[in-house]
């Protein structure tokens, strides 16, 4: 390609239109005196402030569609990890997982209880 058909084909800054070589403004000073004084609103509760639970034991199971293959996992913050491949076996993990949250250590601290 020839430099003068070269040039013909570059695209001109339109006028009035700053080009992407220009600078850009400097960022208007933000908070100088629109939030001076203000306090966060009272009226709900604090949103970051939880109830104390958390969980510590998870049940995943995936069931695709007719013909295919279940599969589960269980696992625990308490070390418990399980799987399962299979319809017999992914329902008796459900039962073993429901058996661990009534007998998992770190549901059930008798020595931090009171006596009701």
């Amino acid at each position: 390609m020839t430099p003068a058909a070269a040039a013909r084909l570059k695209s001109l800054p339109a006028p009035g239109r700053p080009s992407a070589a220009d600078p850009a403004p400097p960022p208007a000073a933000r908070g100088a005196r629109g939030s001076v004084g203000r306090r966060p609103s009272t009226s709900g509760p604090e949103p970051h402030r939880g109830d104390g639970r958390y969980p510590i034991a998870w049940l995943h199971l995936t069931a695709p569609g007719h013909g295919a293959v279940p599969t589960a996992h269980s696992w625990c913050a308490c070390g418990h990890d399980r799987s399962a491949v299979g319809h017999r076996q992914v329902l008796a993990l459900i039962e073993a997982h429901a058996a661990h949250r009534e007998n998992c250590p770190l549901r059930h601290r008798t020595e931090s209880r009171t006596a009701a």
